[in-house]
């Protein structure tokens, strides 16, 4: 990426060389080119939330920022990103929105999420830290900035108003007014589950901003919660791309002698399903862990893996991390041991699993969406 103060070299996490993703896109440049162009001060405490791949603190490294993320992923590839570049250690501070935000905040830069409620959580819990002197500037795609988020900006923080578009890129100005009065943050928010959903019916759900579906019970999952294998006894299961937490805490309440892991590369996410394992006072052994599918996971070591994967990295729409998913889960099992998968019937995913595990079965469907078993053979 150029920046105007020289190149930057970018990759994102886990690296892959027939990745044409870029770790940056033109509102990182924009953002970037506008500091710069704007003689924008860059001094106190500079915060960047969001930004996805490192691209904003790498190139912005002289000035000793703060990035707060939700991403595992994200902070990841910022740790290589900034040894690729030969950033000394300790110049950024990495903190993940689970995290308390700086005491104050001098500057802060947003790269506007994908979700709304995110947005909404960090600038309540970001508020606080702002003064009248803030800096305040977002960037974000066209496409991913609308009304709804300028006038989640001027509700937080104050006035707010948006440059002209270039690229395809726009830029968020908000001027901070201290005296504002400001909505209470409605973030954890929980709700109790339909009463047809098997070993969960009628009980509470927690979910953090940003947790897909966060305000009801999405489809998909809801179709795998009626189609749950059994299990008995002291097995290891994993709820892979967790969630808030409902499959795998099903499970736990349907097996009081498993032991459920966790995992998702969100720290919203597996907060939330830590809070919704915790909020239904489950007997059994739960493990939670943030990072990049079943990485540390041992081989041979898992009876049985449920997973919903995602078919979207931000605004690109990939089968990348479903194929990393299912070749973890191929790793972890022992022999005998199963994947469930649910996923839209569109997808295909008994063509991937059939050429990975060499069988994949249907265990249940309907027009939209399907339920596979595949088997890992000894």
């Amino acid at each position: 990426m150029t920046t105007p103060w020289g190149e930057v070299a970018l990759a994102r996490h886990p690296e892959d060389p027939r990745d044409r993703l870029r770790a940056w896109d033109a509102s990182d440049a924009y953002l970037l080119r506008h500091l710069e162009e704007q003689d924008v001060p860059l001094s106190g405490t500079v915060v960047v939330l969001g930004d996805r791949w490192g691209a904003l603190v790498t190139a912005l490294a002289g000035h000793r920022p703060t990035q707060i993320t939700d991403s595992w992923l994200g902070q990841e590839a910022t740790r290589a990103n900034l040894a690729r570049n030969g950033v000394e250690p300790g110049s950024v501070r990495l903190l993940t929105t689970q995290d308390p935000p700086p005491e104050r905040v001098d500057v802060l830069l947003v790269r506007v999420p994908k979700s709304l409620a995110l947005l909404e959580d960090q600038l309540l819990r970001l508020a606080p830290s702002v003064h009248a002197g803030t800096v305040v500037v977002g960037t974000g795609m066209v496409k991913e900035i609308h009304t709804s988020t300028l006038q989640l900006f001027e509700r937080i923080l104050g006035p707010t108003r948006t440059s002209l578009a270039r690229q395809k890129a726009r830029l968020v100005f908000c001027s901070p007014d201290p005296a504002l009065e400001r909505p209470a943050n409605p973030w954890p928010y929980g709700y109790d589950l339909p009463a047809d959903v098997g070993p969960l019916s009628g009980r509470p759900v927690v979910n953090h901003a940003g947790v897909f579906c966060a305000d009801r019970l999405d489809i998909g999952t809801r179709f795998l919660l009626g189609h749950l294998p059994p299990t008995a006894g002291a097995q290891r299961v994993v709820d892979l791309g967790c969630g808030n937490g409902v499959v795998g805490t099903a499970v736990a309440l349907a097996n009081p002698r498993a032991e459920v892991l966790f995992t998702d590369e969100s720290f919203q996410a597996v907060a939330s399903a830590e809070a919704t394992y915790r909020a239904n006072g489950v007997p059994g052994q739960g493990e939670f862990r943030v990072g990049d599918g079943l990485e540390g996971v041992a081989d041979d070591s898992v009876d049985l893996v449920l997973n919903n994967p995602p078919f979207h990295s931000h605004q690109a729409t990939t089968d990348a991390t479903a194929w990393r998913m299912f070749t973890g889960a191929h790793r972890v099992l022992r022999p005998g041991g199963e994947l469930w998968v649910v996923g839209n019937r569109h997808l295909g995913y008994h063509v991937k699993l059939r050429r990975l595990f060499g069988n994949s079965r249907l265990v249940a469907g309907d027009p939209k969406f399907v339920v596979l078993k595949a088997v890992k053979r000894g």
